[in-house]
């Protein structure tokens, strides 16, 4: 009987993968003028240590429910406290290095920036408590806006656009405090599970819902007020992107809507530009709307009018 025949070795060419990578990487830094020696330390934030970091501070905003499995009641503050405090001794790390990384070209004392640091992870711990009671807005408002909600438990415990909500109202406090990237990676890890997009920077009312949230998208200069709901594939977008001196696109402008209290947006309506959306409204599904419509407008596709003249639909 024949032994088992022997195999060609594989040969991956290693050496020069590693090489031309080396090659890529120095033309990529040298482009933006960041040449320089990194003391063979991590330069960026981690996006799996931000996604402990949230995934903690989910169970000590809801212990009970979003907590460990075998959690009791007796031991609930001391399960808050130390996992408050452990996650913020991980989001120290981490808001360090994006202190750092901005400051790349002028440096300053590695115990300046640690200071500056233990202020801002101060500061965020002390908005944990006001995130909670909005959040806990957001759940009743879910409850109350979906006929289908068996109870407020399954809401937070199952519906996305909560999921994405915990993540957001986190990540604006990061992203008010001076961390944009952090902020950023937080609401990446939540529109990778939920495909809900809300750039950390738009700012949220009280009561807000996202029923279904598959598809929608809110910009960074989105003002939403109180009691708003969205259904999924709502875009509040830029109508357009103007150009700064050197070619690349201005950073900062209010470019997104403004949706006043009690808005209701249907799926896949499309609201683009600094436009205003009027209190007590209601969007139909599928509009595409790029001008202003006045308070308690009902704007429907079928029909390219609201019931008020000149409701400013296309384009």
């Amino acid at each position: 009987m024949n032994g088992p025949s022997k195999l060609p070795a594989a040969h991956w060419n290693l050496d020069s993968i590693v090489s031309r990578l080396h090659s890529a990487r120095i033309a990529w830094r040298g482009a933006r003028g960041r040449l320089r020696e990194h003391a063979g330390v991590r330069e960026f934030p981690s996006r799996e240590s931000l996604r402990q970091i949230v995934n903690d501070l989910r169970g000590a905003l809801f212990p009970m429910r979003l907590g460990p499995i075998d959690l009791r009641e007796e031991v609930e503050d001391f399960y808050v406290g130390h996992t408050i405090g452990a996650a913020l001794d991980a989001l120290l790390q981490q808001v360090c290095l994006e202190l750092q990384y901005v400051a790349r070209d002028n440096p300053e004392p590695e115990a300046a920036t640690r200071e500056r640091a233990i202020e801002l992870v101060r500061r965020f711990g002390a908005e944990l408590p006001r995130v909670r009671e909005a959040l806990d807005l957001d759940v009743l408002a879910a409850y109350q806006g979906d006929p289908a909600a068996q109870s407020v438990d399954e809401v937070l415990l199952c519906y996305p656009g909560v999921h994405a909500m915990i993540h957001h109202r986190l990540a604006n406090v990061l992203y008010r405090l001076g961390v944009p990237m952090l902020a950023r990676i937080v609401a990446e890890i939540a529109h990778a599970d939920t495909g809900i997009d809300i750039h950390p920077g738009a700012t949220i009312g009280r009561s807000f819902f996202i029923d279904h949230g598959t598809g929608v998208v809110i910009g960074e200069t989105a003002i939403i007020g109180d009691r708003v709901r969205l259904y999924q594939m709502v875009t509040l977008g830029a109508k357009r992107f103007p150009p700064g001196e050197n070619g690349e696109l201005k950073k900062g402008l209010p470019r997104h809507p403004l949706i006043e209290d009690d808005v209701v947006i249907y799926a896949g309506a499309t609201i683009l530009g600094r436009i205003t959306i009027g209190k007590g409204s209601t969007i139909g599904g599928n509009v595409w709307l790029t001008r202003s419509v006045p308070p308690g407008s009902n704007v429907t596709q079928a029909s390219l009018v609201s019931d008020m003249p000149d409701c400013g639909l296309g384009g």
